[in-house]
């Protein structure tokens, strides 16, 4: 395993530095793209994050099998926090949070797989992904919401292609309820631009797998990696920013079950 996805959330973590410290108060209290959360809610979502990360045992982060629903818990008890209170935790907690990922994708670590509620089972390696995709998400599709500043951030390439890594990693998983019910129809998965490629979706024995190539035989949703971190979660529809190919009745079902968390 690589540190790559370790540096690609440096430069996320800079991002979120950068807009915290330099958004007005009207944009730090507008409502975010995380219906329910204003941006100030959105930072501390990534600050208890990187907490529970570093350490676990001096954060309540909820204990539901449900990640979504753990992640309020956070959230609604720091609800009263002021601007300084935020960012201070995410300057202490992203640092050590950091560091702890770091180790996770050192040698001895990186292949240990590890429970994580509903998203699955993983790879130690993963989870900096993980953090990028959570980072990269946040900031532009729902704190872009509301600050234009965060919505034009740059669309660096090792962030999405460490995005794409987890979000890929986690479909057969994540999304096993939707899929298990949808047709068992194969489809490439084919993304255009920076970190792109393709990647075959097809149905599994017990899960669904997703494969490096491309099915000549099945049809092709395509669009961007931007794009599908926004569709691929629910954000958006698939189809405000897709175009299929050799598409079915078939294709939209299982383009409809996916939804990355």
């Amino acid at each position: 395993m690589s540190q790559v996805a370790v540096t690609a959330l440096r430069s996320e973590h800079a991002h979120a530095v950068r807009l915290m410290n330099e958004l007005s108060d009207a944009e730090w209290s507008a409502p975010s793209g995380c219906v329910g959360w204003r941006v100030q809610d959105v930072f501390c979502h990534m600050a208890s994050v990187f907490h529970s990360i570093a350490d676990p045992s001096s954060i309540d982060g909820g204990d539901s099998p449900d990640v979504e629903q753990n992640a309020e818990v956070p959230v609604q008890a720091r609800k009263s926090w002021t601007r300084a209170q935020v960012i201070a935790e995410y300057t202490e907690w992203s640092e050590k949070g950091i560091g702890a990922l770091t180790f996770m994708n050192s040698p001895e670590m990186a292949d240990t797989v590890i429970p994580l509620s509903n998203l699955g089972s993983h790879p130690m390696h993963l989870l900096a992904n993980a953090i990028v995709f959570d980072h990269y998400c946040h900031l532009r599709h729902d704190v872009g919401h509301s600050v234009p500043a965060a919505a034009s951030l740059p669309r660096d390439e090792a962030a999405l292609a460490a995005t794409l890594e987890w979000m890929l990693a986690g479909i057969p998983q994540m999304c096993e309820p939707q899929l298990r019910t949808a047709p068992r129809q194969s489809v490439n998965l084919v993304f255009e631009g920076p970190a792109g490629g393709s990647w075959i979706l097809a149905p599994g024995a017990d899960l669904w797998t997703v494969t490096a190539g491309r099915d000549s035989s099945a049809p092709s949703a395509i669009s961007n990696v931007h794009d599908f971190i926004s569709w691929g979660t629910k954000r958006a529809s698939w189809r405000a920013s897709t175009r299929l190919e050799g598409e079915n009745a078939d294709t939209v079902a299982v383009l409809d079950a996916i939804n990355v968390i």
